[in-house]
């Protein structure tokens, strides 16, 4: 009877579940794991490579940078993107051309990528959820993440638990390097730029003629904890955005899309920055991709955060806010572009247009930037970073293959 009557409660809870999933009443941040595994059946995926995101809608901006270079990645080796959650799902299939799916058992998935004889799996996260995959020896697996930055979660431990990471450039190696213990940076990551910058490129050519001189103003979100909280939205972005409008410089405010959904008084500010900007005709940027930003302004003021790397390939000026200082507060990596880029306090924020001119028209860190691109981006002439990208991807296919013909060859001869 007892064992009955815990079958009923596994069968119960399980309903509950199911139902919580269907009416969307999930916390945020959880996958509904609705998934296809009852029609996958013996499915073969087509092609090489397996781009795995378990997350929800709140964190699909992290695929925004790789959707160019993952179509071209598409047309070579073939690419499917495997989803925990059903609503990304639907979401990427109205943006991408290919197959996308939703996967919610491991059994399922580990008898996808074997049968399927998947030889890379990409990730651009740390998630927890990444795990499921992680276990499969047939593949090997890729950390690509979602931006290259000076964070301190640039150099998590969890970069161990993948076989190669793509990093952006030399500065990313050293930043491992210096700040990771047993990880040999040298050889488990494969500089390849940032691959975006080419797929997404938009020419300066693009930005209207007689346009006046614009600053950027990109800050990050909140940041999961106390250590890598460096947005400057509720301490410098009213002062920031108020001065840039006295100095006669238009501004394009381009939020996070995090921002506000740890800590709702970051919701809040940005809220009111936002009506400040309407209230003095200046735009807010979310609809499209960074690089058209990127084209349309002179300056960029951000915090320490990956789009700090991407506007380096610019070759224009740059303003990093620095955080206030507090125990338990954020730590910044010793770093060239921290050293080199001139640094914002929240002291100088009401001098922010008067600081922006200078940098725009003296431009005296010009040189120093030169060197910082290559450091941190490699080779940014058009196209470069791409193909970088693409042969790294062959080149780990053809490791792979080797691999497992060994590990095979092994099983067999034991």
């Amino acid at each position: 009877m007892a064992a009955r009557g815990n079958s009923l409660k596994r069968r119960l809870r399980s309903s509950g579940g199911k139902l919580l999933r269907r009416f969307r009443l999930l916390p945020g941040g959880v996958p509904d794991g609705l998934g296809d595994d009852d029609r996958l059946g013996e499915t073969v995926l087509e092609g090489d490579v397996i781009l795995y995101f378990p997350d929800t809608l709140e964190s699909l901006y992290q695929l925004d940078d790789w959707f160019g270079p993952l179509r071209e990645l598409h047309r070579q080796r073939g690419v499917t993107i495997v989803c925990m959650d059903s609503r990304v799902a639907a979401a990427l299939r109205e943006r991408v051309e290919m197959t996308v799916i939703t996967v919610a058992r491991d059994a399922t998935l580990d008898a996808l990528i074997l049968r399927s004889d998947t030889k890379l799996i990409l990730y651009v996260n740390y998630n927890p959820l990444n795990t499921a995959p992680l276990r499969s020896r047939s593949a090997l697996h890729v950390s690509l993440l979602h931006g290259d930055s000076d964070k301190g979660v640039s150099v998590s431990n969890q970069i161990k638990a993948y076989d190669f990471s793509f990093v952006a450039g030399q500065a990313a190696i050293d930043r491992l390097e210096r700040y990771s213990t047993l990880f040999d940076a040298r050889t488990r990551c494969i500089p390849v730029g940032r691959p975006s910058l080419d797929t997404d490129r938009v020419p300066a050519s693009s930005r209207p003629e007689g346009a006046p001189r614009t600053v950027l103003y990109a800050p990050t979100w909140e940041g999961g904890q106390a250590s890598v909280a460096y947005s400057s939205l509720l301490t410098q972005s009213e002062m920031i955005v108020r001065s840039l409008v006295a100095a006669g410089l238009q501004v394009i405010y381009r939020p996070h899309p995090l921002t506000g959904v740890r800590v709702p008084a970051f919701g809040e500010a940005d809220a009111q920055l936002r009506e400040l900007l309407a209230e003095r005709g200046q735009e807010v940027a979310e609809r499209h991709g960074i690089q058209r930003d990127f084209a349309r302004a002179d300056l960029m003021i951000c915090d320490v955060s990956a789009v700090a790397t991407d506007w380096l390939a610019t070759g224009k000026p740059l303003l990093v806010t620095e955080p206030a200082r507090a125990e338990g507060g954020p730590r910044e990596a010793a770093t060239r572009l921290l050293q080199t880029a001139p640094r914002l306090t929240e002291e100088q924020a009401p001098r922010a247009g008067e600081l922006a001119l200078e940098q725009i028209t003296e431009d005296p860190q010009r040189e120093q930037r030169r060197e910082l691109t290559e450091y941190y981006l490699g080779d940014t002439t058009p196209g470069a970073s791409l193909h970088r990208f693409l042969d790294a991807c062959t080149d780990l296919t053809v490791l792979r293959d080797q691999l497992w013909a060994s590990i095979q060859e092994e099983g067999t001869a034991s």
